[in-house]
């Protein structure tokens, strides 16, 4: 038998995910027998979580008009929970949420921390709208380190101030999912992201957007007319209408620096700010790539904030512990620790809205 034509040396991971495939297929066949051989080997089989790369030493080169050649990072806070979902404030600081312990803390621009919020659910990231409402995607028990099998508590959009108040919970009779990002728009339209694209309305209504994405970041343009996602190596980029849906699904920018895009920021000249595993990729309002600002760890967030919002504050995956050492955990647990960084830059961050 030719192995590699059969493609016997394939991955063990792709292996057992053909196995379990041809199981379910034969269940489906009426063979069950089978079928629970499956389910009993991926019950029993232990599940892995990798490890986030290790801290590295990084050079900025300059960038014109965005920052200059020799800036540095500055660590200002790190943990063994979740660090998400970053905005920025009007005194500024920046709010963050922590999933693991539903809370969204803050960090001021003398790098104080506070805890801000402890009223969500499951908090993964966080967004400032009209009348300075706090709102939360909230993710409830589905981390993957947990129990997310077990649990019963669907996702949500919510308003966390002045008390909590769920936006959405479903859409067409099924639940979110484990629900990732969001901007909120000066009218009170809610986008976010889970694996997929929504439109919360400030009537309730949610809607899905576009057609083929794997979303994680998403953003608004500084006119709110352009609504800006992330889609593995690339943005696509939509037309909103008056009413908020959206038109006109388009490859916005590829990123030229390497790995998939996780969070979007955007600069008073519309400059977006993607983060990547390399770092922060900076792109024109365009769409052109401008360059790289490499990042201490693997990006996953961005906000602008500071004094004259000239401050980038972006989260970093992995920490070092109190004991001075990476954070780790066994294979089996999650590694869920991560690090916000600041840097100062020339370009400032858009300031007719928080994020």
């Amino acid at each position: 038998m030719d192995a590699k034509r059969y493609n016997i040396n394939m991955p063990i991971a792709t292996k057992r995910r053909l196995f379990s495939a041809l199981c379910l297929l034969a269940a489906g066949l009426g063979v069950p027998g089978l079928a629970r051989i499956a389910f009993a080997q991926q019950a029993t089989q232990p599940r892995t979580f990798p490890p986030p790369p290790p801290l590295r030493e990084v050079t900025i080169t300059a960038i014109p008009g965005v920052i200059d050649a020799g800036a540095k990072w500055t660590s200002v806070y790190q943990s063994d929970e979740n660090v998400d979902g970053v905005v920025g404030t009007a005194d500024g600081g920046v709010l963050f949420a922590q999933e693991q312990s539903s809370r969204v803390n803050k960090i001021g621009k003398n790098d104080k921390f506070s805890t801000f919020l402890t009223n969500g659910h499951g908090t993964g990231s966080v967004a400032i709208g009209p009348k300075n409402l706090i709102f939360a995607a909230e993710r409830t028990c589905t981390d993957p380190g947990g129990k997310p099998q077990e649990c019963k508590e669907p996702t949500a959009i919510s308003t966390l101030t002045p008390t909590r108040k769920v936006l959405a919970n479903s859409f067409m009779g099924k639940g979110l999912g484990r629900v990732n990002d969001l901007v909120v728009g000066k009218k009170g339209d809610v986008y976010f992201t889970s694996g997929g694209v929504y439109h919360v309305s400030p009537a309730g209504q949610v809607s899905s957007i576009g057609e083929n994405i794997r979303a994680n970041g998403i953003m608004l343009s500084r006119d709110e007319k352009t609504l800006y996602i992330t889609n593995g190596p690339m943005i696509v980029a939509f037309d909103l209408q008056p009413d908020g849906t959206a038109k006109n699904q388009r490859v916005f920018a590829k990123l030229e620096a390497g790995g998939n895009g996780d969070g979007l920021a955007i600069d008073g000249q519309g400059r977006l700010y993607c983060t990547s595993a390399p770092g922060v990729q900076v792109l024109t309002p365009d769409g052109k790539y401008l360059g790289l600002i490499p990042t201490p760890r693997n990006s996953a967030s961005a906000a602008f904030s500071g004094s004259g919002k000239k401050t980038l504050y972006v989260v970093g995956l992995g920490a070092v512990g109190k004991d001075g050492k990476e954070i780790v955990t066994p294979s089996d647990v999650r590694n869920n620790a991560m690090s916000l960084y600041k840097i100062p830059l020339l370009a400032q961050g858009f300031k007719g809205r928080p994020k």
